[in-house]
């Protein structure tokens, strides 16, 4: 059963492939602000999944962060997440990251339980159609 204070943990470690250049984000060698969205939203995924019934998982739908510190090449990085508030279907997490010199970003994030099959189904749904 899913409740407050559920905690997930996420990490990595910054190399070429997750900095602002190589993402896109900007283009200095440093840990992207997108490379830390995912590595939070990881550890808020990963931290509920056992609650889970096979045919569940949840999605992200909202991040709110600041992202306080810049991360170099070569350090690790660490997301944690907290379930905050369980509505229904909707869940709220408080997410924070840090690397080995320190905490480089918080926030809140929104996460909401769907049935797999379904949500797949729909998303396919969509090709073909174009509201343009």
């Amino acid at each position: 059963m899913l409740k407050t204070g559920i905690e997930g943990k996420a990490s990595s470690v910054v190399d070429a492939s997750n900095t602002a250049a190589a993402v896109g984000s900007g283009d200095l060698p440093v840990f992207s602000t997108p490379s830390m969205i995912a590595l939070m939203e990881a550890a808020a995924s990963r931290s509920v999944l056992p609650y889970l019934g096979e045919d569940e998982t949840s999605v992200g739908t909202m991040m709110e962060i600041r992202h306080l510190s810049a991360t170099p090449v070569g350090m690790k990085v660490f997301a944690e997440s907290r379930l905050v508030e369980v509505d229904g279907r909707r869940l709220v997490f408080s997410v924070a990251a840090r690397d080995e010199s320190g905490k480089i970003g918080e926030g809140r994030h929104e996460r909401f339980l769907v049935k797999r099959e379904k949500f797949i189904q729909k998303s396919e749904a969509k090709k073909g159609h174009s509201y343009d």
